[in-house]
């Protein structure tokens, strides 16, 4: 039920994603001053922000760097996590101690800190164009999968030592397979259930934490739209226009519960 539930709430936000380009007749990044904290109307279903823009599209066009930032990040994390832990678990020794310790010292760190201090680094100093959403996107996708891998690692470690130990994976050394064949066919076809669950966990932090980023001014810049970022818009006018930031504290709210939800039912 839980999975139903987490699947059918990520399904809306990405069928509003996909969505968003071909929605409604304004324009969601060009301002309209004379239209600021427009109540919510047939013209703009949800109302305007501090700058007249309608705030239903900004929603739309949010869900697509929210959803792009959560599951870049929790792909790259995946894929670099299971790379980690089955190499640690195959090889063990001073392999496992270095990956594993490195493990715990980034899990030692206090994470969202670091994550302003890199946040805030200019992004010409590696390549990267300054104010463009998919370049920001990007940069915050792969600072984020820096931190998210380490859960990752260990649960694919634990899991890939579990399947060495049983007997099929003696006996298949036993009768001359490869150890690429043996890792490739035999041990990671066992491992998707809690990388599954992991993955699920992490598009949820990768989520919260790009709308922390962006809330503070060093995610997404303006005028892409962000969840974060419409919050940030939103507080100076918090009490003369809560809806404002009604909108975008729900959407990611729902967006969190139902990874949540999917991971719950995943584990279950």
């Amino acid at each position: 039920m839980k999975l139903r539930i987490g699947l059918a709430l990520l399904a809306m936000v990405a069928l509003a994603a996909i969505a968003a380009p071909w929605v409604g007749s304004h324009d969601p990044f060009a301002p309209d001053l004379f239209n600021r904290y427009a109540p919510p109307s047939a013209a703009h279903l949800l109302g305007t922000d501090d700058l007249g823009r309608d705030v239903a599209l900004r929603l739309l066009h949010g869900a697509r760097v929210s959803l792009a930032v959560g599951l870049g990040a929790a792909l790259m994390a995946m894929l670099v996590g299971t790379a980690a832990g089955l190499l640690a678990a195959w090889r063990g020794g001073w392999w496992d101690a270095v990956l594993m310790r490195l493990a715990d010292a980034l899990l030692a760190l206090p994470a969202l800190p670091l994550l302003i201090v890199l946040s805030a680094l200019d992004p010409a100093a590696i390549g990267l164009p300054r104010g463009e959403a998919v370049a920001d996107i990007l940069r915050i996708a792969v600072i984020l999968a820096g931190f998210g891998w380490v859960g990752v690692a260990r649960l694919a470690r634990a899991a890939a030592l579990s399947v060495l130990a049983q007997d099929f994976v003696r006996a298949a050394r036993a009768l001359g397979v490869s150890e690429t064949r043996l890792l490739l066919r035999h041990v990671l076809p066992q491992l998707p259930p809690p990388i599954a669950v992991a993955t699920a966990l992490a598009v949820a932090g990768a989520i919260l934490a790009e709308s922390a980023l962006s809330f503070l001014g060093l995610g997404i810049a303006p005028p892409a739209a962000s969840w974060g970022n419409m919050l940030a818009n939103a507080q100076e006018a918090v009490f003369a226009a809560p809806l404002v930031a009604l909108w975008p504290g729900l959407a990611i709210l729902l967006t969190v519960a139902g990874c949540s939800l999917v991971a719950d039912g995943l584990r279950r």
